[in-house]
């Protein structure tokens, strides 16, 4: 198996070089080959390379046959630059996986959008972070077809019971990039997930403002609250689902979980597939 490497948001800090290289050599030992992208450091300021080069990067994943899933491993702010130079009638006639997290929410709900096909929001460098073990140990489950391992969450019901539909969302901040663009997808009984690294109240509650005023919590079958790492570690008076409860009625189903989102072990979740969760 081969995996393509890419960087599509922020260039990788140079501090970050051996972590990087500790990715490659565990994939190997799991049977993976992985290819790196050309524009993977930093170079300028932020930049690997223009939002055109990064594009392009990805772009030669998806064209190469021998290319069996692209790993995303960056995150930060520049990732929706590239949503204008992709082939999106080439991406939905792959049947290969693209995986990343945090600012690529963009990519991965604009290829939901644009193709309606899947991807997954994980981050591939969890199996050299902080949880290594535990994350090795899930991803090499799923690669033998032991899926549950990866992909199978805890969540609790904070409103309502029950809850069906199509998974879209991920990072709260970065999906809201796509608002008023071609790239939003189609949120109609659709379950919203909601996640952050960054933010407290303020932030956070102004993001909820812009979804309500958006008509998205009269669009969505439910919401599936991640985790906002920042957020719960301000120990504010108000919980996440304190300030939601201020935007949405007594009747969208709202659940929460603690195993999606920016910490080191985080699981994944495949965006844009069904999924039923119910108490």
């Amino acid at each position: 198996m081969k995996a393509g490497i890419v960087a599509c948001s922020n260039g990788q800090r140079k501090e970050w070089k051996e972590q990087n290289e500790q990715l490659v050599d565990v994939l190997n030992i799991m049977g993976i080959e992985a290819v790196l992208s050309l524009h993977i450091m930093s170079k300028t300021d932020e930049f690997s390379g223009t939002d055109e080069e990064r594009a392009a990067d990805l772009m030669k994943f998806w064209t190469d046959d021998s290319i069996d899933a692209i790993y995303d491993i960056s995150g930060g702010d520049l990732a929706n630059g590239i949503l204008k130079y992709l082939d999106y009638d080439l991406i939905a006639k792959s049947d290969k996986m693209f995986w990343g997290y945090s600012d690529l929410t963009t990519v991965i709900n604009a290829i939901f959008a644009m193709t309606g096909k899947s991807s997954v929001l994980y981050q591939i460098k969890n199996m050299v972070y902080s949880k290594s073990d535990l994350q090795q140990k899930r991803f090499s489950s799923y690669l033998s077809g032991k899926e549950s391992e990866l992909l199978d969450f805890n969540y609790d019901f904070i409103q309502g019971n029950q809850m069906e539909g199509i998974i879209v969302g991920g990072n709260i901040r970065c999906l809201l990039k796509l608002a008023g663009t071609k790239y939003w997808p189609d949120l109609n009984g659709k379950i919203l997930l909601l996640e952050s690294l960054g933010g407290e109240s303020g932030q956070i509650a102004t993001l909820f403002s812009q979804l309500e005023q958006m008509g998205v919590f009269d669009q969505v079958a439910g919401v599936l609250l991640g985790t906002f790492t920042e957020y719960e570690k301000a120990d504010l008076e108000l919980s996440v689902f304190d300030l939601l409860k201020m935007h949405i009625n007594n009747t969208l189903p709202v659940a929460s979980t603690r195993e999606i989102g920016h910490g080191n072990d985080s699981k994944a979740i495949i965006i844009g597939k069904n999924i039923l969760l119910h108490k």
